[in-house]
């Protein structure tokens, strides 16, 4: 009962039966207390069960039937073709030398014949969930010889050139943040399975400092070989959400695919103190809009959308508003954070959402560009779209996940010109993903 009718009855009522009042306010503050304590406990029993508070990590081919070794195998093939394979019709690796700092590596986009940010922090994160130290190292060591910009009077200072001839000059001087992205997230890991080391190895220091460039680089007009332009972050600050870019109109609208709420989780616990909250609050954002950017009946996402969610129409990428090439690693972004951190039960609704509709589509012949809405408009089946709608399977909760993670184990290795960048990135990774060893290292 309200504290203030409980006194009131106290001095109202014979001597004789205060003492049983007492008793009863006694009971219902205690019964109260329990209340308070029962529903903390299920709130706590509710968070930390995904693979961050656990360290367990789902491994989709075993719940399938298959054999540990034969896993192992098969991810080992595929990073052995795609890194080590012939360089004429396998690898994407390739060697380019060495400079004080080691060994140089990169990741090219074979078919448009150029080197990207997002291949070389893709390549950097497959070098350090497979162990792979020396080949990140050059990985690493070529992005900041090649793609960092270093120039204090450059508009984008602090970045990392987004694209680059295989000679190594640029074509473009200015960043996309899924780059910055997976750059930051990989170093972050390496320093954990690792250990820093000096200069350009000392992995959380350049983590850090990426990470706050991100959010904190200030407006800066300059010229460049496409140029003046002004660059400023890579946020917007108000709505705490990734841009698309961090200059020029595509910092009006952003890419569903490059929200990546398990990564900001991580940030918001290992990153520069001052900036842990924003990262927080990003990673809410971002399953918020995971829900507005989708379609409510396919499960599908334009390729870039506005603050709302809505598809956004642009002349330099006729896909733009359509399910097209960056859309397909929505669901993987979505389905990851579900498995790494559990906050938000909409995203197994989002994978049950996106594999019905494709399982509509016939799970062995769906195309790989559609509407928002679900008209098919191309009709080739490939593999990284495979690849990413089994990985949605970590957060899906019907029948239907199981057959599409038989599909991508059915899925052969990219080889040819047009798949083994994109393709073969997205196939080892969701390899990865889907055997559980794409995994957490906390930086030291």
């Amino acid at each position: 009962m309200p504290q203030n009718i409980g006194h009131l009855l106290y001095y109202i009522l014979p001597v004789r039966y205060r003492l049983a009042l007492l008793i009863i306010l006694a009971g219902a503050i205690f019964l109260g207390s329990c209340a308070k304590v029962d529903t903390a406990v299920k709130a706590n029993a509710n968070a930390g069960k995904g693979a961050y508070a656990t360290k367990k990590y789902r491994n989709l081919f075993e719940e399938n039937g298959f054999a540990t070794a034969d896993i192992n195998r098969k991810i080992e093939a595929a990073y052995q073709q795609l890194f080590h394979g012939d360089s004429a019709s396998q690898a994407i690796y390739f060697m380019a030398g060495q400079n004080a700092n080691g060994p140089k590596a990169y990741v090219a986009d074979v078919y448009h014949n150029d080197i990207r940010s997002e291949g070389m922090s893709y390549g950097m994160m497959i070098a350090v969930q497979l162990n792979k130290k020396a080949e990140f190292d050059a990985l690493w060591n070529y992005a900041l010889t090649h793609m960092y910009v270093s120039n204090p009077n450059h508009p984008a200072e602090g970045y990392f050139a987004w694209s680059l001839k295989r000679d190594g000059t640029p074509n473009s001087e200015t960043p996309a943040p899924d780059g910055e992205e997976y750059f930051l997230t990989a170093l972050y890991f390496a320093s954990g399975r690792w250990g820093n080391g000096e200069g350009i190895y000392n992995y959380k220091a350049w983590a850090d400092k990426i990470l706050t460039t991100m959010r904190h680089h200030p407006m800066k007009t300059g010229p460049t070989k496409n140029g003046t332009q002004t660059v400023g972050n890579m946020v917007n600050e108000e709505r705490k959400m990734i841009l698309f870019v961090p200059q020029g109109a595509g910092r009006n609208f952003s890419d569903p695919s490059y929200h990546l709420p398990a990564f900001y989780e991580l940030w918001a616990k290992w990153g520069p103190e001052n900036d842990r909250a924003f990262w927080a609050a990003a990673a809410d954002t971002s399953r918020n809009y995971f829900q507005r950017a989708t379609h409510p009946k396919t499960g599908l996402s334009s390729d870039y959308a506005d603050f709302d969610g809505k598809p956004v129409t642009v002349r330099f990428n006729a896909n733009a508003h359509h399910f097209a090439y960056d859309s397909w690693r929505t669901a993987m972004n979505w389905s990851v954070d579900w498995a790494w951190w559990q906050k938000d039960p909409r995203e197994q609704i989002l994978s049950n959402r996106i594999q019905s509709f494709f399982a509509s589509e016939g799970i062995n012949n769906y195309g790989q560009i559609y509407t928002v809405d679900g008209k098919k408009m191309g009709n080739s089946h490939t593999t990284g779209l495979i690849a990413t709608n089994a990985t949605a399977s970590l957060a899906a909760t019907h029948p239907l996940a199981k057959d599409f993670v038989k599909a991508l184990w059915q899925e052969p290795i990219p080889d040819q010109l047009g798949e083994r960048y994109y393709d073969g990135l997205l196939y080892l990774m969701s390899l990865l993903h889907c055997s559980g060893q794409f995994r957490i290292y906390e930086p030291r």
